[in-house]
Order: C-alpha cells, then structure tokens, then sequence
C-alpha cells in the first residue's frame, strides 16, 4: 500500500498484539537513534512490533505515534 493510501485511508487503532500482519497508517520514529522504524503502508512485523514496544519499557521516546505508549497501533482498516 502507498504510504499515502495507508496514512489517510480509512483506520483504527488495535492493541499491540494483534497489530502483527497488519498495515502501518502512521510513521513509528524511535528516538534514539531516531530513524523511522515504521512508515505508513508497511506490514508490520512481530519483530519490529517485539524492537519497539521492549524499546518504550526501556525508557525510548516515540514522539510520532498516536499512542506513544505503543499500547496500541494506528493501522489501516
């Protein structure tokens, strides 16, 4: 999917398990190091899911995400 379809396309925030498989509509930054993680339009993976949410219990900062406790994900409907 486009990252612009994804991004404003129809969407739904879900719980972190059960975003596995499901397409990205937001942009996931962690900082540090501050490169994107996640773009809109990206499958996301259980590793990517697994990197990030241990990232955040770890004291990681997501500045860009919906829910910057990544409790849950934005993703497309």
């Amino acid at each position: 999917m486009t990252p612009r379809d994804a991004f404003f396309g129809e969407t739904e925030c879900i719980p972190a398990a059960r975003a596995v498989g499901r397409v990205a509509a937001e942009q996931i930054t962690p900082y540090p190091p501050a490169i994107p993680a996640v773009v809109p339009g990206e499958e996301l993976s259980e590793g990517v899911i697994d990197y990030l949410t241990t990232g955040v219990a770890a004291g990681m900062n997501i500045p860009d995400a919906a829910d910057t406790s990544l409790e849950t994900f934005r993703v497309v409907r």
